[in-house]
């Protein structure tokens, strides 16, 4: 599990910009995430792995207000996190998900314009009437909106399809349009799932750049090269409980996470079957619940 390392941030990191304190989230009498504590702090890249199943994807869901935590709280910047995720998204928490969702048959600019919705001002009488408010605010985004395609190397491309883009692009393109909320955290669901080695790199490098405008980063992933790479702090979850937490070498040096990724069980641990129990009954949830964007399953 060893990897060649490149440059996480070595500079002094700042005040906490996303706490989560015992965030447990249970589906009837299964519990997914247990008691979990997380901070990320301004300039840093934080990671997130763990095997399948581990629950990863729940816990972002908690942090973003798609699911609505059993026990503990989320604060963003000192304060907490409202249940609603275009709430969390207003406030300044943006994400991906490892399911690329895109509006396939619109155009990539207009993609990214979506992501503009939560720092749009006008009203709908101003959208209506197109007055010289609304016409000021649409110049302003379609201006912001090309200067974020113009940083993920994607202007020349501002009227294609978003369908008709190759898979790597269409994963920038993702994240062109979280970054247009303008959040102070990106949360990133597996970046470079299906990607290439090319492409990989390329999207190691964009992290790198968008954690220098001052962006923090929380990024789930199973590429441990590139999560070692990249990121300063790495936690480590099982089983919906975290496991251990620090720097690269602290978590490829430890044991447990070893015994983790070959699939040795661990003392008190749930068998496969609970785990399974505890997929369908997150599955289940999703299904019963409003319809919103985002709705995914943990693996």
């Amino acid at each position: 599990m060893t990897t060649e390392t490149t440059a996480p941030n070595t500079a002094a990191t700042g005040q906490a910009v996303l706490d989560a304190r015992g965030v447990t989230m249970r589906f009837g009498g299964l519990t997914a995430v247990r008691n979990v504590d997380l901070t990320v702090n301004s300039g840093e890249i934080v990671g997130l792995i763990g095997p399948n199943g581990a629950g990863k994807t729940t816990f972002f869901n908690c942090l973003t207000g798609l699911y609505i935590p059993t026990e503990g709280e989320v604060r963003y910047k000192g304060t907490v996190l409202p249940p609603k995720s275009f709430k969390v998204t207003a406030a300044g928490v943006a994400r991906t998900f490892q399911n690329i969702r895109l509006f396939a048959n619109m155009t990539v600019l207009e993609n990214v314009l979506v992501g503009r919705h939560t720092r749009t001002k006008e009203g709908l009488w101003s959208a209506l009437l197109r007055g010289p408010g609304f016409k000021k605010a649409e110049k302003a985004s379609e201006e912001r909106a090309m200067e974020l395609l113009e940083f993920i190397g994607l202007a020349h491309k501002r009227d294609h399809l978003a369908r008709n883009l190759p898979y790597g692009e269409q994963r920038k393109l993702e994240i062109a349009r979280a970054l247009a909320s303008e959040p102070g955290l990106l949360l990133l669901d597996e970046p470079t799932a299906g990607m290439n080695p090319q492409e990989t790199r390329a999207t190691e490098e964009l992290v790198f750049a968008i954690r220098d405008q001052g962006i923090a980063v929380l990024v789930i992933e199973h590429d441990m090269r590139f999560i070692f790479n990249l990121c300063d702090r790495v936690a480590v979850l099982v089983q919906g409980e975290k496991l251990v937490e620090g720097d690269s070498a602290t978590v490829q040096g430890d044991e447990r996470v070893v015994a983790a990724y070959l699939g040795e069980p661990f003392e008190g641990a749930p068998g496969t079957d609970e785990i399974t129990e505890v997929s369908a009954a997150e599955t289940h949830a999703d299904t019963t619940k409003d319809a919103a964007p985002g709705k995914e399953t943990d693996r």
